[in-house]
């Protein structure tokens, strides 16, 4: 029944051909490697011109899955149609989501995967930690690319690829799921539900605090913020308890050069604790430095991986609530979205 009312609030949104009116995406598995890829679409990148970058969106594109897999590494790859590897700089931002299953801290579809520009090769201990995907199961996929060069680009593919162990194993011991908060909840800007923001002058803070609809263990994070970001802190208002506080790598000039992960297992622990009777905040920090007002200049998220307390399975969509339906339709008006964070929170790989 509730997968029956998901396809009809994706049939509302997208019009009466329904969700299979999308695009599909190209889906591979390599059974050598271990490797599913997803691939979007070619498109054409012009040139920038006049020093403004020129910006492509990919179309929204509807993903089967082909096999029962369980996930534990990331990357996004841009290629030529030759498959050689493009600038990574022309990737703007990568979204994949689940309407089926919803956000751990929101009453929306469950964001699986945001990646950027500088997002590294991701990965977490396959025989401990994977995200389950089943055979069947459908997800939605978009990108952009935006081109600051003087070079054109043709036939242009984005791909994910996502290595997993195949279902049925007796490994990984976790079932790990992605969460995401960010500054913008519930729904960000209308009508595109954009988590960006105004920085005037100075220092400006926002924040969102909310509960997550199961108890679990958070198993790492990681934050996005944009130039003149200061910080990022996670607290438990309940307990008055700050959980992480972390800041982004940046220059000289403020600009954002990327964002470390934190890692909270080890040999002794799982993680830091999380339950629905607590309440948690993300609180981002900026200081605009530029004496003028930077619009559009803010977003502050973090993301990572969470495992749910043993017997406690990830809540379904209720596709009935307004949340969920208002963030569905503004998924598919902007195409794909915003970048809100990664699946994959642990260990940094080399690419």
């Amino acid at each position: 029944m509730a997968a029956l009312l998901v396809r009809l609030a994706l049939a509302l949104v997208l019009g009466s051909g329904g969700p299979e009116s999308l695009p599909h995406a190209r889906v591979l598995v390599d059974q050598a490697t271990r490797e599913l890829v997803i691939e979007l679409p070619p498109v054409e990148v012009p040139a920038a011109t006049d020093g403004d970058e020129a910006m492509v969106g990919l179309p929204l594109c509807q993903v089967h899955v082909p096999v029962s897999v369980s996930l534990h590494a990331s990357r996004v790859e841009v290629v030529d149609g030759a498959g050689r590897i493009l600038p990574r700089a022309l990737l703007h931002h990568f979204n994949l989501s689940d309407p089926d299953r919803r956000e751990l801290f929101l009453p929306i579809g469950l964001h699986l995967l945001a990646a950027s520009r500088e997002t590294p090769v991701l990965t977490v201990p396959p025989l401990l930690f994977g995200l389950p995907l089943a055979r069947g199961q459908r997800l939605i996929a978009g990108a952009m690319l935006a081109n600051t060069s003087a070079v054109a680009y043709h036939d242009v593919h984005v791909r994910l690829v996502l290595r997993y162990v195949p279902g049925g194993r007796p490994w990984p011991l976790y079932r790990a799921y992605p969460w995401a908060i960010d500054v913008q909840y519930p729904l960000g800007r209308p009508p595109t539900g954009s988590k960006a923001f105004d920085l005037p002058p100075g220092r400006t803070e926002r924040f969102w605090e909310g509960s997550p609809a199961i108890p679990g263990t958070i198993l790492g994070l990681g934050g996005h913020m944009h130039d003149y970001g200061v910080s990022l802190e996670l607290k438990d208002v309940t307990a008055g308890r700050v959980l992480w506080h972390g800041a982004p790598v940046t220059d000289e000039a403020g600009r954002v050069i990327t964002f470390p992960l934190a890692r909270f297992y080890n040999w002794n622990r799982l993680g830091v604790h999380v339950v629905p009777e607590h309440r948690y905040r993300l609180t981002a920090v900026y200081e605009n430095r530029t004496g003028r007002v930077i619009r559009d200049g803010g977003m502050g998220a973090v993301a990572g991986l969470f495992v749910p307390d043993r017997g406690t399975t990830w809540p379904a969509v209720d596709a009935q609530d307004s949340l969920y339906q208002k963030d569905l339709a503004a998924t598919i008006r902007s195409g794909s979205g915003d970048m809100t964070g990664h699946i994959m929170m642990g260990h940094h790989a080399d690419p």
